[in-house]
């Protein structure tokens, strides 16, 4: 019997928010099956779930509409964060001088695969 190891991509790009904290987020759900990090992303109190929860089902829709994979048998085989371009910006202060302010963006990727041992 051949093993079919499709990974099926999505990718969040330009989110406004660090990847650090992106990391945090994906450090939990990488390796779980596609129901268990759906239930984990929904009760993390974190901003950065809501592109992460996105993306997930997202990669989901992919997988079940571009390869005909079956959701109940998706696991997430990738998740990282990179870092994306920063924008700057300027805050005035005191006696006429400007702080720069650094606003990080991040570019999100998860893959999903069917999982071997599901059969």
């Amino acid at each position: 019997m051949a093993v079919d190891t499709t990974e099926i991509k999505a990718i969040a790009r330009y989110i406004r928010m660090s990847p650090f904290k992106v990391r945090r987020v994906l450090d939990q759900i990488r390796g779980r099956s596609y129901r268990e990090a759906l239930i984990i992303l929904e009760f993390m109190p974190y901003r950065a779930t809501e592109p992460v929860l996105k993306l997930l089902r997202s990669a989901a829709a992919n997988a079940e509409h571009n390869a005909g994979l079956d959701r109940t048998q998706l696991v997430i085989t990738q998740a990282y964060a990179d870092q994306g371009p920063v924008l700057k910006r300027f805050q005035p202060r005191a006696q006429g001088r400007a702080y720069q302010i650094r606003k990080p963006t991040c570019h999100i990727t998860l893959a999903v695969a069917t999982d071997a041992n599901a059969e």
